[in-house]
């Protein structure tokens, strides 16, 4: 296939995920397995996973960069700018249309009923946990330090700590025991920093719109939940928006599909129309193109290396480890009667039993179902 035909091959892929793709990073990840290692083939798992280890470590929202990370492996440069761009697009413009609505009539459309369905189908989340844990446990050194992260997790140690700590210890550890001594290949350390900005609470242009949201997509580490704390801090403080915009604008990114960082699609439309959109879109997702570009050289040669590649096991496998809390934290919190029990009980059959089901069934049967359930 030609180049042509393999950037319209990304952008149909990301922009299907970018549709249907519902339930947070860990589920937009285990869908982008599902598409990418087992039905296009164009990277093996372990591939994959050195990839969702290294997008672990930099800012911004991991499912989206690793839409750019496979999108660059099957159609280079300008398939990362097309994986990521068709991925955000259908998020952004349903978030837009959400912003609107909420503008003319000062309230959300009751979806609650389709969002209840798709939480509680978290067997396509288990899936991967699965597939990409016995891709990451090499050996039974690398359970105990997943066990740890997993550990960590639950008391509330920050995500990008662990993974960080996790890397270093198995590297160290890994290194000294292998005996074998060879010089790092390359090592770029990435300095992140809080930019000052000054602006006033009126008259907002698209200008400090954009700054602001640059600043956030700039420093963002974690799940999408972060982003409330940091969007807080920068709008709500500096009295450009109430605290109860903030925390709409968090719901529509929570039951829209895609990135949940097109809340600031929402956010921009409340503080300056359309162009107020717009900049807030690009401010806040510009960053990730950025470090993905930077990042995707380094993971080969992290690879080559055999202290960075000791570093990279490790951190894979505090990454599933930090799914698997994602995961067990979801079922605690979306598994919470007989409907959820039900819908969870039918997803987890569906991926288990009915191997060959796509992902996007699961979720609009999740979604369908819930609607339905909650008439009774």
């Amino acid at each position: 296939m030609d180049k042509k035909g393999n950037i319209k091959e990304v952008a149909a892929l990301f922009f299907k995920l970018g549709t249907i793709a519902f339930g947070g990073p860990a589920a937009h990840i285990a869908m982008m397995e599902e598409e990418v290692v087992n039905k296009c083939k164009w990277m093996d798992r372990r591939h994959f996973l050195d990839l969702v280890g290294a997008t672990n470590l930099i800012p911004g929202p991991n499912s989206t960069e690793m839409t750019m990370h496979c999108g660059h492996e099957r159609a280079g440069i300008p398939g990362l700018f097309v994986a990521g761009a068709s991925f955000i697009f259908p998020a952004v413009v349903i978030t837009g249309i959400f912003a609107w609505l909420y503008a003319e009539y000062g309230q959300l459309p009751a979806v609650e009923p389709f969002v209840f369905g798709i939480k509680p189908a978290l067997a396509i989340i288990a899936s991967a946990v699965i597939k990409l844990g016995k891709k990451a446990l090499k050996g039974w050194e690398l359970g105990i330090l997943g066990g740890l992260v997993l550990a960590v997790s639950f008391l509330g140690v920050n995500e990008i700590l662990a993974l960080l700590s996790a890397g270093v210890i198995g590297a160290i550890y890994f290194y000294s025991k292998s005996k074998v001594h060879t010089g790092l290949k390359s090592f770029i350390p990435f300095a992140l920093f809080q930019l000052p900005v000054a602006v006033t609470a009126t008259n907002i242009s698209q200008l400090k719109i954009f700054w602001s949201f640059l600043k956030v997509g700039a420093v963002l580490y974690g799940s999408g939940y972060v982003l409330f704390a940091y969007l807080d801090s920068e709008l709500v403080m500096n009295g450009w928006i109430t605290r109860q915009l903030l925390i709409d604008a968090v719901a529509i990114g929570q039951f829209t599909p895609g990135p949940v960082l097109s809340t600031a699609t929402f956010i921009g439309y409340q503080m300056g129309g359309i162009w107020g959109a717009l900049a807030a879109t690009i401010g806040i997702f510009l960053p990730s193109f950025v470090f993905v570009l930077l990042l995707k050289p380094l993971v080969p040669k992290m690879r080559a290396s055999k202290l960075l590649g000791y570093f990279l096991d490790s951190v894979n496998i505090a990454a599933v480890a930090v799914m698997l809390a994602v995961l067990i934290n979801m079922s605690i919190t979306a598994i919470t009667d007989w409907r959820a029990i039900a819908i969870a009980i039918i997803s987890v059959i569906t991926v288990f039993v009915f191997k060959k089901v796509n992902a996007v069934w699961i979720v609009l049967g999740g979604a369908l179902l819930g609607y339905i359930l909650s008439l009774f």
